[in-house]
């Protein structure tokens, strides 16, 4: 019986390792030549968020209630979301030499990517929370499920990833065209604006993104200390699970043919 535990728990333990090297190898990567290293995903977002506060709630006047903190909360779990998934979009293809030479699980390659940009999300919400103490919006109980829409959030993007990452090894111009998709889906996303601006014709866009439901939550939690609903937490949940069993299914399907193309 031990023999067999030990039989099975053996690959576990070493994809486990795999992974982690990776994820430690691609931020020493991403920080080798950075002065402010790890400390610049803290700095990031809060220096975003002074410039996205001055053009729309100083310029153009909005009547977010503090707004710094509203756009934050959306800008961050938006950008973990493009870091993760345009990383992960070449993980496979960057690493062909390795998988040539190693037999290691590819689907690694993209989770690590997915991992790296989760740690600087959470640098990320350290920013938020020196925002919060700054402008004076209280902590509430409902800080602590904020972890629920994030583990949400990568179920979605993790699906993403893998899918990418399958598909940009036979079709390279994805990279070039996820891009311009990254740019419109932010324009869809109300991050730096109300849903309340958006015409009642037009309410579908929203409806049908997955990132707003994620970033409302998001924003219920932290702003308004309230947990959304059943149905609320219904989509998010189906919208992840569904997000990576598609990634998933590709991934798989594809993962064969990644040496006759590198």
């Amino acid at each position: 019986m031990s023999n067999r535990w030990f039989n099975t728990s053996l690959p576990v333990l070493r994809g486990y390792n795999i992974l982690r090297e990776l994820v430690v190898r691609d931020i020493k990567v991403r920080y080798r030549r950075s002065f402010l290293g790890l400390f610049w995903t803290l700095l990031s977002p809060l220096l975003t968020m002074m410039v996205m506060t001055l053009v729309f709630s100083a310029l153009f006047k909005m009547t977010i209630p503090h707004f710094p903190v509203y756009f934050l909360a959306g800008s961050i779990l938006f950008s973990f979301n493009t870091e993760a998934t345009t990383s992960a979009m070449m993980s496979i293809f960057t690493n062909g030499s390795l998988i040539k030479k190693v037999s290691i699980p590819k689907y690694l390659f993209p989770m690590a990517r997915v991992l790296s940009a989760l740690i600087n999300l959470g640098f990320a919400c350290l920013a938020l929370l020196i925002v919060m103490i700054i402008i004076g919006v209280p902590f509430r109980a409902t800080l602590f499920i904020v972890p629920v829409p994030i583990v949400y959030l990568v179920l979605f993007t993790t699906g993403i990833s893998l899918a990418l990452a399958a598909l940009t090894v036979f079709f390279r111009d994805i990279n070039h065209l996820y891009s311009v998709l990254v740019m419109l889906w932010m324009y869809m996303t109300p991050l730096f604006y109300p849903v309340s601006i958006i015409p009642d014709g037009f309410s579908w866009i929203y409806k049908l993104n997955p990132m707003y439901y994620y970033i409302e939550y998001f924003r219920s939690l932290v702003l308004e200390g309230v947990i959304p609903g059943v149905t609320h937490n219904v989509i998010c949940l189906l919208s992840g699970v569904l997000s990576l069993l598609v990634g998933m299914l590709i991934f798989r399907r594809l993962q064969d043919r990644f040496i006759l193309h590198m």
